[in-house]
C-alpha cells in the first residue's frame, strides 16, 4: 500500500509533500497491521471453502481492514496533534473532544486519503486475494 501512495502522490503532485514521511508510515503500518490480523480471520471462516468463496473472503478482510486500520492510525496522529488542546484526560469534555477529534480524522481520511490507495492497492489487494485463496486451503 506504500507503493500505491507514493504512486499517487507521484501522480498528483510530483511528491511535492512535506509529510511525505509520516503519510508512508501510516499508510505502511496500517497495512501491515491489517495483514496481521486480517489474513487469519479470513483464514479461519474461509477454510474448506471453495476458491471463489476463499477469494471473496481475503479480498472483503483485506480491503475492509486496510481502510478500518489506516483510518484508525490517522485519527490517533490527529488526536495526538490536537490533544495539546484538549481537556485533561478521563473528564467528560476530555471523551467528546476525543470523540469527535477521531470522527473528524476519519471523515478526512475517508475524503482525502482512500484516493491514495487506487493507483496500485487495488491490483495488489486483488493479487493478494488470489495468492491466499489459492496457497490457503
Amino acid at each position: 500500500m506504500t507503493v500505491s501512495v507514493f504512486a499517487a502522490l507521484y501522480l498528483r503532485n510530483g511528491l511535492l509533500t512535506s509529510h511525505i514521511t509520516a503519510l508512508a508510515l501510516v499508510y505502511f503500518f496500517g497495512s501491515a497491521i491489517s495483514w496481521l490480523i486480517m489474513v487469519p480471520l479470513a483464514d479461519r471462516f474461509a477454510r474448506s471453502r471453495p476458491v471463489s468463496a476463499r477469494f471473496a473472503a481475503f479480498f472483503l478482510a483485506l480491503s475492509l481492514g486496510t481502510v478500518a486500520m489506516t483510518a484508525f492510525l490517522f485519527a490517533m496522529d490527529y488526536r495526538w496533534f490536537y490533544s495539546r488542546w484538549h481537556a485533561p484526560f478521563g473528564s467528560l469534555i476530555w471523551i467528546f473532544q476525543f470523540l469527535f477529534t477521531g470522527a473528524s480524522a476519519v471523515y478526512q481520511f475517508a475524503v482525502l486519503g482512500l484516493s491514495l490507495f487506487l493507483p496500485f492497492g487495488l491490483l495488489f489487494l486483488i493479487a493478494a486475494s488470489v495468492y491466499l485463496a489459492r496457497a490457503r486451503r
